[in-house]
């Protein structure tokens, strides 16, 4: 295969062509959006147009939604000076700011007793695995569910949440923290009391923009069925890899899943060889959440779903979009299938 075929989407989505639009269309208007004089407002109106189209993707239109450089900020607005458990599983961006205290059950779902004192994600960026969310959560992670499977936070009875544009094919640098009105969170820096006095520190404008229009893009994928097509290429390469290897493990295959997300480990075939090997191929895959700057660190969300170290070390994350066709697909089982062999011919 000459072209490079991208299976990572979990780490981040290509940017739609709808989002360079509106960034485009965006970096014309220059103004200050907390000034109040023509230019100030339009800045401000693009950024209460990108709140409305997330309130509407996301089934908040009852909640606020607070602009931040991301979601790693949003849960850190969110978690701080609350003492909330979570379970190993979660983001780093969610362990990093809680208590955990939390276990999983065989099936990885988090095992929770006080709704309101804990932090449910909605999605696994590394399993894919799905949780059944309780009401009441105090935080859930939506940053990969979000614009892969319906959702609706103003029915989830969630008390906050965070999102990511970059995952759902809008720009990096920024995202949002979603949360009830009456729920009272304070902003990281002291500053112009921007997002409602929750977030001070000018709105990325043009970044906004871009979230808005893919969330609207996002919520267009869903209702056309774009993701079930991804579900049959991810089923299709499952059966594949599954035919050339007997012993290949697959992370939550018998559980709800992401439609687009594979965990696969051989046992003895490290994870980070197995990425260099397929990206000389031509394949970018992950180990881990790829979430570590310039790093393939080793993830704790295997071990804390019980998988011994030696397991987890080998796995790697396929993660598909829509992008992706059939021929990549069947091209990767072929390449995977020869590494794989030449793996076992040294290990005998």
């Amino acid at each position: 295969m000459n072209k490079r075929a991208y299976f990572d989407w979990n780490a981040t989505a290509p940017l739609r062509e709808v989002s360079k639009a509106a960034m485009t269309q965006a970096m014309s208007n220059f103004g200050n959006p907390s000034s109040i004089h023509t230019e100030g407002r339009k800045a401000k109106a693009i950024i209460e147009t990108a709140r409305i189209q997330i309130a509407e993707a996301f089934g908040a239109g009852n909640s606020d939604i607070i602009f931040t450089s991301g979601a790693t900020e949003a849960a850190a607005i969110a978690l701080r000076t609350r003492e909330i458990e979570c379970a190993g599983v979660e983001h780093p961006c969610i362990l990093s700011n809680c208590v955990e205290n939390l276990s999983t059950d065989g099936n990885g779902q988090i095992l929770i007793s006080k709704a309101q004192c804990s932090t449910m994600q909605s999605a696994n960026s590394e399993t894919g695995i799905l949780q059944n969310i309780p009401a009441g959560v105090f935080l859930s992670d939506f940053v990969q569910s979000f614009g892969k499977i319906p959702s609706s936070f103003d029915w989830s009875d969630v008390m906050s949440g965070i999102l990511s544009a970059h995952k759902i094919g809008g720009p990096k640098g920024v995202g949002a923290l979603v949360i009830r009105s009456d729920i009272e969170v304070y902003d990281l820096l002291k500053g112009g009391g921007q997002e409602m006095g929750r977030r001070s520190g000018t709105e990325n404008v043009i970044g906004i923009a871009g979230f808005g229009a893919a969330a609207m893009a996002a919520s267009r994928d869903l209702e056309n069925g774009v993701w079930e097509e991804v579900a049959g290429l991810r089923d299709l390469l499952e059966d594949g890899l599954e035919a050339i290897a007997s012993d290949a493990i697959f992370i939550g295959k018998n559980v709800d899943r992401l439609p687009n997300t594979s965990c696969v480990c051989v046992p003895g075939w490290y994870g980070e060889t197995a990425v260099m090997q397929l990206d000389l191929a031509g394949f970018a895959v992950s180990a881990g959440s790829a979430c570590s700057s310039g790093t393939v660190k080793k993830s704790n969300v295997l071990g804390s779903l019980g998988y011994e170290k030696k397991i987890g070390e080998c796995a790697i994350r396929i993660s598909l979009g829509p992008e992706n066709t059939k021929d990549e697909i069947l091209s990767f089982i072929d390449v995977w299938g020869t590494l794989y062999r030449r793996f076992k011919a040294k290990a005998a």
